[in-house]
């Protein structure tokens, strides 16, 4: 039921417009023939000599129609640029949007091959270390950001079974911790410029636990 309400009041909204649209259309036309006549009427009075206080009121009359008229047409003009103006908006939003997925996707189509370089490679030195496919899945948890009781649950079994298999994964590694997990297999991605880079990536490659 919920869903149906949006859908309702965005159809109802163009049909408000168009509303609008009429009735200002129909205040104008009636405006413009009521000061028409009026000029008519009061050329017709001083042809036949009417007195000036009705000529002048007549003529208030006609200048306020053409006053309300020239104001409403001043508004239905802005409020067409306004309208114009949030479809120049909506159309660069659009366009933005489009450009970001288009990017989102070509990062996606660059970065897979990396990706899946990096995850072969983290599942290889697991494999170095002689995990069980249990400690794997426990290690790899733990380097998306996972906590031992989210691990658990992720897994159906208890924390403490969590815990345990945790601890495994440390001591098979050499491994002090999730901090030196997460950085063995992590801290090698933030390379600095290239200035550096070069250096930097000769001593990594000199490491023994390195899987680079």
């Amino acid at each position: 039921m919920n869903s149906t309400k949006p859908s309702a009041l965005n159809n109802q909204k163009p049909f408000n417009q168009s509303l609008d649209k009429v009735e200002n259309a129909l205040i104008l036309f009636t405006l413009t023939v009521s000061g028409i006549f009026t000029v008519a009427d009061i050329f017709s009075d001083i042809e036949e000599g009417a007195s000036a206080l009705h000529l002048s009121f007549e003529g208030t009359v006609a200048l306020l129609s053409f006053i309300c008229m020239v104001f409403l047409w001043r508004r239905k003009i802005s409020l067409f640029h306004e309208v114009q103006d949030q479809k120049k908006l909506t159309a660069n939003a659009e366009l933005l949007k489009d450009h970001a997925l288009a990017d989102a996707k070509k990062w996606k189509n660059e970065a897979s091959n990396a990706l899946k370089g990096l995850s072969d490679a983290i599942d290889a030195q697991l494999t170095r270390w002689q995990l069980t496919t249990a400690e794997k899945e426990v290690a790899l948890l733990l380097l998306k950001g996972l906590s031992l009781k989210e691990v658990a649950e992720v897994r159906n079994v208890s924390e403490k079974t969590a815990r345990a298999q945790s601890f495994a994964v440390y001591a098979k590694s050499g491994l002090s911790g999730r901090a030196e997990l997460s950085a063995f297999f992590l801290e090698d991605l933030m390379l600095p410029t290239t200035s550096t880079s070069q250096s930097i990536v000769k001593d990594l490659s000199s490491r023994p636990n390195s899987f680079i």
